[in-house]
């Protein structure tokens, strides 16, 4: 069961972030301006919510073979796998923060930069930028990112360790969340004017980072176990 929601996660979110690239071009928009954002976000109706939500609730999948991934590999006790877990679990939830303002709080917004007057969108720009860096940059990239690389390189550590699943996969995780942390660049320089960016790091590192994803279920689904004595 671990395995496959991992797989299930992966696939889905995959599936709905292509759908939201496809119609919203994100994840490129979140860096332009409140003029160009919400006008395309109000443009895009109910169904670009839906989109947000759907996105959303497929990585939030996520969190639950995460929490299940120690017993599922009869490492309840290892103190390591133990603290990844919740560094795991936590970015789950934080990216979730992120995701789904743009269902409960940016329609709001939206609707009153289309509809207002200078003044209307002024106030706006400033709710939209403040949330936007609070939601968005701050909860759901980057402590949700830094986080969930945290589970990934600790989660190889423990592999590496103790073999408790292939190598390759262990070493695999290391050079994916290395890849992954280069796109911390793109978020700090939203705070940080002139940050050394590589434009290529997000798509690269969040594509990577799913694969391996998917490829740890498969490996899960794989495993043979051996079954636990039936108590006399």
């Amino acid at each position: 069961m671990t395995g496959g929601l991992f797989i299930i996660s992966a696939l889905t979110f995959a599936g709905a972030a292509t759908v939201l690239s496809a119609t919203f071009d994100w994840p490129d928009i979140l860096r332009e301006p409140t003029a160009v954002v919400l006008p395309a976000f109000a443009a895009g109706g109910p169904g670009l919510v839906w989109t947000w939500f759907a996105t959303a609730w497929t990585y939030g999948i996520l969190a639950v073979p995460i929490l299940l991934l120690p017993a599922a590999l009869r490492r309840s006790e290892d103190p390591a796998l133990r603290a990844a877990t919740y560094f795991g679990a936590t970015s789950v939830v934080l990216s979730l923060i992120g995701f789904l303002r743009w269902v409960f709080v940016v329609p709001q917004l939206a609707e009153a930069y289309v509809a207002g007057d200078a003044a209307t969108r002024t106030a706006v720009d400033a709710a939209w930028t403040a949330q936007h860096q609070f939601g968005g940059a701050l909860l759901g990239e980057h402590l949700g990112q830094l986080l969930v690389i945290g589970w990934t390189i600790a989660l190889s550590a423990v592999i590496l360790r103790s073999r408790v699943l292939p190598r390759w996969l262990g070493a695999a995780g290391l050079v994916t969340s290395a890849l992954y942390l280069l796109n911390q660049g793109d978020i700090l320089a939203t705070a940080v004017p002139g940050f050394p960016v590589w434009d290529l790091a997000g798509l690269i590192g969040s594509s990577t980072w799913g694969l391996w994803v998917a490829v740890l279920g498969a490996v899960l689904l794989l495993k043979r176990t051996t079954p636990a004595p039936i108590p006399q």
